[in-house]
């Protein structure tokens, strides 16, 4: 078995150096137990959080052993009834290509492997638009920002993969949207899968042009901010709120590798518009997790729904992908294939 792990931890953007490729040699397996060779590894602006050596909601990873990270495989050699070979799996030992599961072995990050029922689409999608970003969009969007038809819905990181997805089940569930994304060619395509407007946060500061964008679509403000980005995005929200917004906040990547204060001048909207800012997880809604299921299959069904991938190629590969999230290497997800 192969697998990444940390070097040592990073100061600021992670470089190549904080890591390093481990082997481990592959132990028989025990009873309960089955191998799952890999064949799509996830990578994720969460996962910075986990590279510092800070208590949060996911255990800090470990120097010199094997990272976790979302993965889909084949089940290659089994010693468990329900898990048999050649079955299909998502589970939570990514960054390495060959992982044991079951038996007494405790799931890793603390999300037990799931047998993948056929729905009709690609492997790498349950890594993506029906995995746990598209659920972090789904529940994001529809339960924490509790969006409807007809609001004006603001999307910060719109080409990423969670906020791509935002965007088309915006357009698909009848709401305004507006987008924002890195360069020309991310906007354009923003804009492509459905958004109404998509701001260059590149070409300038957000607040003017997130203005501007609301006054040619004729709209008075911003009903739902879906927050993947925090710092100027998150400002310029609050300060285009309308009255009783809802702000989803499930990342911020702009502060991941720089921990300094922001500064934030349209706090005080909070109050005299009762704006309500709720941060999320995606298993904090594992019990609506088939419901989401059910629709975003129908989504992707009928067309409403597509998703888009960057993929680099090799295990190898794998530090320079996650790296790659924070310099806009990406449009859709970020996925490894094995």
């Amino acid at each position: 078995m192969r697998a990444w792990a940390l070097k040592s931890r990073p100061a600021g953007t992670p470089v190549a150096d904080n890591f390093q490729l481990i082997e481990a040699a592959d132990a028989p397996l025990g009873e309960g137990e089955y191998r799952i060779t890999n064949s799509w590894l996830s990578v994720d602006p969460y996962m910075r959080g986990r590279m510092n050596d800070v208590k949060s909601y996911a255990p800090p990873f470990g120097i010199g052993e094997a990272m976790t990270g979302g993965a889909v495989g084949t089940v290659t050699e089994s010693n468990n009834a329900d898990y048999p070979v050649g079955c299909k799996v998502l589970h939570m030992a990514g960054w390495r290509d060959t992982a044991v599961a079951g038996g007494s072995n405790p799931p890793e990050g603390g999300m037990p492997p799931v047998k993948l029922p056929d729905l009709g689409v690609p492997d790498q999608h349950w890594l993506s638009i029906i995995g746990m970003p598209g659920g972090t969009a789904w529940f994001g969007l529809l339960k924490v920002g509790a969006a409807k038809e007809g609001e004006t819905v603001f999307v910060s990181a719109a080409a990423g993969a969670v906020g791509s997805t935002v965007t088309q089940i915006a357009k698909a569930k009848g709401m305004t949207v507006i987008g924002s994304a890195g360069g020309a060619d991310k906007c354009a395509w923003v804009k492509e899968i459905g958004a109404d407007a998509c701001i260059d946060y590149k070409a300038g500061p957000v607040l003017p042009q997130l203005r501007a964008a609301l006054k040619e679509l004729g709209k008075s403000g911003v009903d739902v901010y879906f927050d993947n980005v925090g710092g100027e995005h998150l400002d310029a929200a609050l300060a285009c709120s309308n009255e009783r917004a809802r702000v989803a906040i499930c990342g911020m990547i702009d502060v991941y590798n720089n921990q300094q204060a922001q500064s934030m001048q349209y706090l005080t909207m909070i109050i005299g518009l009762r704006i309500k800012i709720e941060g999320f997880l995606y298993p904090d809604f594992a019990a609506q997790v088939p419901e989401f299921n059910a629709d975003m299959a129908k989504l992707i069904a009928s067309g409403a729904v597509k998703g888009r991938e960057t993929v680099m190629e090799g295990l190898e590969k794998a530090p320079d992908a996650f790296i790659g999230l924070f310099t806009g290497a990406n449009t859709g997800k970020m996925l490894v294939k094995v």
